[in-house]
């Protein structure tokens, strides 16, 4: 079977699109990553206004937006609450651990025929953790100046909001271009959407059974372990994997004299993670996002090479927009179609919106420059 050359360069064509956007994302990942985390929260933002307007009809349109900021602020706030409340005593407790700890490390010793084990400190001595603290220092002054970055962005992003109909109606003059653009702009909405509410729902039903089983076994910070576990809930795979070896590590610690306390964690944390993600989560998930499970994982791993933490939080949102965006072009719907689960990558279940989100209005649609569509 012969292949036309036209076909072949253009294959070709696209590798090269493709390594050369992958090394520009890499390049241009600490101006892009903080901007990804901002329209990320102008996602969720604008969902936040909208199940406002959904769920309170008497809820005053206009301010439905600035409640739903004041709202992401309130949270924002709760979560640094918990941090801070609870992490202070994480840090006061490992010093006491310390002992514990040193029978912990004997114990396993014996187990594997090491006779003079090694204490804690001896462990920290040969890691010699002065090297790592520039890194460190390094690390939080990155984090501090991103957060500052994604703020600014995510303020000018809320303020051109009202601006985007009008940019669409200039970029598509013709209806069905525009059409086209605007069901491609709220299929990747939907997405983002989506992806959202279901791993926050799951992620909550994981870490407050979580926290009820570690307050039974009565573990030290049941509810940082908690909060832990909900926030590594967005990170697909590696945060189940998270959540299911620390605290039981832990449990090992706080518990020397017996290793029961932290087999049953164990066991019922995997419980817990197998059923949610094998019962609860397919039948959220359903056929709307349509990606490959190995994709997922494939998707965890570049972006996690690209754009580090951030890049796995964003990774299944940043595909699922890829994926749409793919499919829309003729050269390049063969990858979009690989990427999909059930080889039909155009996101026709991402029409219906998520769970909280405001149906659509029938008759509602752009029909001249003076009147086009808003929002985000």
């Amino acid at each position: 079977m012969s292949i036309s050359p036209s076909i072949t360069g253009r294959n070709a064509l696209v590798f090269l699109a493709v390594v050369a956007g992958g090394a520009a994302l890499y390049w241009m990942r600490g101006i892009l990553t903080p901007l990804a985390l901002a329209v990320f929260l102008a996602v969720m933002i604008d969902s936040f206004a909208r199940v406002l307007v959904q769920r309170a009809p008497r809820f005053p349109e206009r301010l439905a937006l600035p409640m739903a900021i004041l709202l992401s602020i309130l949270m924002f706030g709760a979560i640094v609450w918990v941090v801070t409340a609870n992490g202070a005593g994480f840090v006061v407790q490992m010093r006491e651990y310390a002992p514990r700890l040193n029978e912990v490390i004997a114990k396993i010793a014996a187990l594997v025929g090491i006779k003079v084990a090694p204490t804690i400190g001896d462990l920290i001595d040969q890691l010699n953790p002065s090297r790592y603290a520039g890194a460190a220092a390094q690390s939080l002054q990155n984090f501090a100046s991103n957060a500052v970055l994604v703020l600014i962005y995510l303020g000018f992003i809320v303020a051109s909001r009202k601006g985007f109909g009008r940019k669409i109606v200039a970029l598509f003059p013709h209806h069905a271009e525009r059409d086209g653009a605007m069901q491609l702009f709220q299929r990747i909405r939907n997405g983002v959407e989506q992806y959202l509410w279901i791993q926050t729902v799951t992620g909550l039903m994981i870490a407050v059974a979580a926290w009820a089983v570690m307050m039974l076994v009565r573990l030290d910070n049941a509810l940082f372990w908690a909060f832990l576990i909900f926030i590594a809930a967005y990170i697909p795979i590696l945060g189940g994997a998270i959540g299911c070896i620390l605290p039981p590590l832990f449990a090992l610690v706080q518990f020397p004299e017996s290793f029961w306390p932290a087999l049953i964690l164990f066991v019922a944390l995997e419980v817990i993670y197998f059923v949610v993600g094998n019962v609860v989560l397919p039948r959220m998930q359903g056929d709307t996002l349509n990606m490959d499970p190995t994709v997922v994982l494939l998707s965890l791993a570049v972006w996690g090479a690209l754009w580090g933490v951030t890049g796995m939080f964003l990774s299944t949102p940043l595909t699922v927009a890829v994926m749409l965006i793919l499919a829309q072009f003729d050269g390049t719907r063969w990858i979009a179609i690989l990427l999909s689960e059930d080889g039909d990558p155009s996101g026709a279940g991402l029409d219906t919106p998520p769970p909280g989100a405001q149906p659509k209005k029938k008759g509602l649609r752009p029909t001249s420059r003076q009147n086009p569509p808003e929002g985000t």
